[in-house]
């Protein structure tokens, strides 16, 4: 996995702008440990950083194609495409000669033969700049689902920059840490607004989308999009094409030149993939996969069951190891690890804006760190909740009912959530500005109607799929962006395998009754991958990342709001709720839930936030 930054300004010679896109492609040093390189010529400028994962000695970029002698185009890449062995033999037949065995050539020569219609024909998870030195155009492409990011903004001038992350557009002259009302409505919200970034001067280049720039204008196009279809396999067959789709696409993204592990949560989504993964390794390579599971101090000792959390993971974790015989290694983390303020300040800089999401953006971090010391690359269990139907707002007849997200229905059913998930803090004055129930009211009903549907659908039938629509495209880029940021932070290349095209299209088509055919949530992954797990992690009932439950992470959390509060130069006083604050303090810290923690959380990340990104808060 890599970084990738650059500009483009077509009234300006850029080959003397050494200096800035090499301050651009430095912030991305931690996507890409291993190599790091510049191209500048005429109006275009590329950084890249380099995490080598297949072809290490030759797979340096910026990567430059020539023909007669001559510069053609030029690459920067991030990203894996798992079909670019059968894309080489095409273009190979097609006259194209290959001097590496990078995916990263495949790219640019899909490039030179197809134009920006090459990212129909790329399978897998990427973002990517072409210059056309010929045409004087650039390309910027983002994979379907939005695995990785592609951040890009246009300064006055007509110049337009571009950066895996806000920090290597930050770190551009032009573009100033300016946040207005959308930004903060996008820092807070649970539901992602397609193409919004949390700084006022930036833009994301939506999930399944390129943009062409040119000296005429920029050009987008969207590429991919789900689309609604007759499902006409019965159940057996749908299982089977699961079970099929799902063997060839882990063994796809087993491919690698450097070590590869499974992230293992004891749940059927990443034991699925961790069963069929180990039974790969051993048919083709006799090897075991290695397998971690993260947990904290006594957590399964001392588990306390709450609102969506019913087990601890690591006893089922185990018990998987065990079946599949993998090396599995235990992360156990502390109150102290948790709450480290160096630690807790990398989380924010790896992700640019505080979450709402608190220790378990922390634990995330930490988890990536720790298998980054045994593997390159981890296959992970997102979006499987997704495309299977794994939420309990999925199930729950109140918020399935609700004219609004199903999962912001269901965080306002929760006492906890104070004005919303991790806004319980902030000053209401500013809350009444930003308005996130009519941010959240508007971006529902667009969101709602873009949703494929068939003809002739029940209610029942038709609220489901637009419910997966709304989740696909508004819930999961927020898990995706995390999952990204938070594990290339340590050069850590994550892979999704629920999160191939084919499968996330054959799901959306396959009908709601069929994914609960037995009544439980993910009916049919459960019969999919029913032969390759122990009983009890079948029948076990969805829970997400852990929290920790240890009440000396609360009394350190009451401790530094004590702090926020009697410190009068915080730049956070302003925003804060003084009186919340003070109530939250009155109470004992262990009586706090995880989500009334992640108010405190959210306060003071946002503190920090606006001390080291200097931010402008314009409302």
């Amino acid at each position: 996995m890599c970084g990738i930054a650059g500009w483009v300004d077509f009234e300006r010679d850029l080959t003397g702008e050494r200096t800035v896109l090499e301050a651009m492609t430095r912030t991305l040093a931690n996507r890409g440990v291993d190599d790091r390189g510049v191209w500048l010529a005429g109006h275009a400028a590329l950084g890249h950083t380099r995490t080598a994962i297949i072809d290490i000695a030759d797979g340096t970029q910026p990567f430059v194609a020539e023909e007669d002698g001559a510069v053609r185009a030029v690459l920067v890449y991030n990203g894996e495409v798992y079909n670019f062995k059968q894309l080489r033999s095409e273009l190979e037949a097609r006259g194209h000669r290959f001097r590496t065995r990078s995916d990263s050539e495949v790219v640019l020569r899909s490039y030179l033969e197809w134009g920006a219609d090459c990212a129909q024909r790329l399978e897998g998870i990427f973002a990517f700049a072409v210059w056309d030195v010929r045409s004087q155009e650039l390309l910027l492409v983002r994979d379907r689902l939005g695995v990785k990011p592609l951040f890009f903004s246009q300064p006055p001038g007509g110049a337009l920059l571009f950066g895996s992350e806000p920090k290597a557009l930050l770190a551009h002259p032009a573009v100033s840490p300016v946040v207005d009302a959308d930004g903060l409505r996008e820092m807070f919200a649970v539901a992602k607004k397609p193409g919004q970034a949390v700084f006022r001067d930036m833009r994301e280049l939506p999930p399944g989308h390129s943009l062409t720039v040119s000296r005429t204008g920029t050009v987008r196009r969207r590429y991919w999009a789900l689309t609604a279809r007759e499902h006409t396999d019965d159940l057996k067959t749908t299982v089977g094409t699961v079970r099929e789709l799902l063997d060839d696409i882990v063994l796809r993204e087993l491919v690698a030149d450097v070590p590869l592990c499974s992230a293992l949560s004891g749940g059927v989504d990443s034991s699925g993939i961790t069963a069929l993964a180990a039974r790969w390794r051993w048919r083709l390579e006799g090897q075991r996969i290695r397998t971690f599971v993260t947990t904290f101090d006594e957590y399964a000792e001392k588990f306390r069951p709450d609102d969506v959390r019913f087990a601890p993971d690591e006893p089922f974790a185990i018990e998987v190891a065990e079946h599949v015989k993998s090396d599995h290694i235990n992360i156990r983390l502390s109150p102290k690890d948790l709450m480290d303020p160096e630690t807790r300040l990398k989380v924010l800089l790896a992700q640019d804006a505080p979450t709402t999401l608190g220790d378990m953006d922390t634990s995330n971090y930490l988890t990536s760190q720790e298998i980054r010391t045994h593997s390159t690359v981890a296959l992970v269990g997102e979006v499987a909740d997704e495309i299977f139907g794994g939420y309990n707002w999925m199930f729950n007849p109140e918020t399935v009912g609700a004219k609004a997200f199903p999962w912001v229905a269901h965080e306002a059913l929760q006492p906890s959530s104070l004005n919303g998930q991790g806004r319980g803090l902030f000053d209401l004055g500013l809350l009444e500005r930003v308005d996130m129930a009519g941010y959240y009211n508007e971006t529902f009903h667009e969101a709602a109607a873009e949703a494929p549907h068939q003809e002739g659908e029940s209610p029942e039938e038709r609220r489901m799929r637009e419910i997966g629509y709304l989740t696909l495209t508004r819930w999961l880029p927020m898990l995706l962006d995390r999952g990204d940021r938070l594990s290339m932070a340590h050069g850590l290349e994550l892979r999704v395998p629920y999160g191939d095209h084919r499968l996330v299209e054959y799901l959306y088509n396959t009908p709601w009754a069929m994914k609960t055919f037995d009544g439980r949530e993910k009916s049919i992954l459960r019969a999919a991958v029913g032969e390759l797990l122990p009983k009890s992690v079948l029948e076990r009932k969805k829970s997400p990342w852990p929290v920790t439950q240890d009440p000396e992470y609360l009394r350190m959390l009451h401790t530094e709001l004590a702090a926020l509060l009697d410190d009068r130069n915080a730049p956070m006083q302003p925003y804060l709720n003084h009186e919340a604050a003070r109530a939250m303090l009155a109470q004992p810290a262990e009586s706090n839930d995880w989500p009334i923690r992640m108010h405190i959380e959210t306060a003071l990340q946002f503190n920090a936030w606006l001390t080291h990104y200097q931010v402008q808060i314009d409302v």
